[in-house]
């Protein structure tokens, strides 16, 4: 993805200075909210490794196979409980909007991903632990 494109986190900030400088490994993220935001992106830039290397190794998967046919649309942040720069752990509720891209003889399909995840921070940096979709 472009820097200068609008970044997939919704925040209206380019990505380039949004989200790419976490998932380039130039800085961290300062919250459980700002992890999630940078974790949704990374779903749509199609970037696995951001996406292993912030989940908490207890629940990491050994794999992580995206679909490329999924098209991530749209992040909506409902609710945020703690997660800020100082705490342990934080929950972030959000609601992911998606849809499978055109593939020849295959209907198009869409819907919304929602779930309220909870994040530990461990030595000053933030991790996605699970998550209860609804």
């Amino acid at each position: 993805m472009a820097d200068e494109a609008p970044c997939p986190c919704g925040s209206g900030d380019a990505y380039g200075v949004c989200c790419a400088p976490f998932h380039r490994g130039e800085t961290i993220a300062p919250t459980a909210e700002h992890l999630m935001r940078s974790r949704y992106a990374a779903f749509a830039v199609d970037d696995a490794e951001y996406l292993t290397a912030t989940w908490h190794p207890s629940t990491r998967p050994r794999e992580l196979d995206l679909d490329a046919n999924v098209q991530w649309r749209r992040l909506d942040i409902v609710d945020t409980v703690a997660g800020g720069e100082t705490d342990a752990a934080g929950e972030v509720e959000f609601r992911a909007y998606w849809r499978t891209l055109p593939t020849p003889g295959v209907p198009r399909d869409g819907g919304v991903l929602h779930e309220r995840s909870r994040f530990a921070r461990e030595r000053g940096r933030w991790y996605y632990v699970d998550g209860d979709a609804g």
